[in-house]
């Protein structure tokens, strides 16, 4: 595999635990990790870092997160448009993917390389190069960095 320039995370599921927390007057909340912003500082200077969700009615959750508080480029991209969206904007061979869902999978065979978190759809597990033990939510883009960083930038800090 040619050197990895872009690194792109779908949201829920990922950063989350994929659930939406509903009331009578609509989606309130997501549950995202607590370690998952530090592990990213490790790849910031080997690679970009940008994030997709296809949540629309939670996009203003998934931003104030991802993009307010972090600072990531995050774009609402639905699951079926995902592939060509980074066949447009880059090398598919250069881009790690990291997703959960069902069709997941689909977007990890057209990458240089994926990752599923440990509680991600059974299609999107069989189809990636590397399963993290933690789930979605719970330190999984944390270990995704760390095993990122050994594997393709040498990183030995950890």
């Amino acid at each position: 595999m040619e050197k990895i320039k872009n690194f792109i995370f779908d949201v829920d599921g990922v950063f989350t635990d994929g659930k939406f927390y509903y009331t009578n007057k609509g989606k309130i909340m997501k549950i995202f990790g607590d370690a998952d912003n530090d592990a990213l500082s490790i790849l910031r200077n080997y690679c970009h870092i940008e994030m997709v969700t296809g949540d629309k009615r939670g996009f203003d959750i998934s931003k104030k997160r991802i993009f307010d508080d972090m600072g990531y480029a995050i774009e609402l991209v639905s699951s079926s448009e995902r592939l060509n969206w980074i066949n447009e904007r880059y090398d598919p061979s250069k881009v790690i993917y990291m997703g959960d869902g069902f069709f997941d999978y689909k977007i990890m065979k057209g990458v240089g390389y994926s990752i599923a978190p440990a509680n991600a759809d059974i299609n999107a597990k069989q189809c990636s190069d590397y399963v993290t033990k933690r789930k979605g939510g719970d330190r999984a883009v944390a270990e995704a960095c760390v095993h990122i960083a050994n594997k393709f930038f040498n990183y030995k800090d950890i």
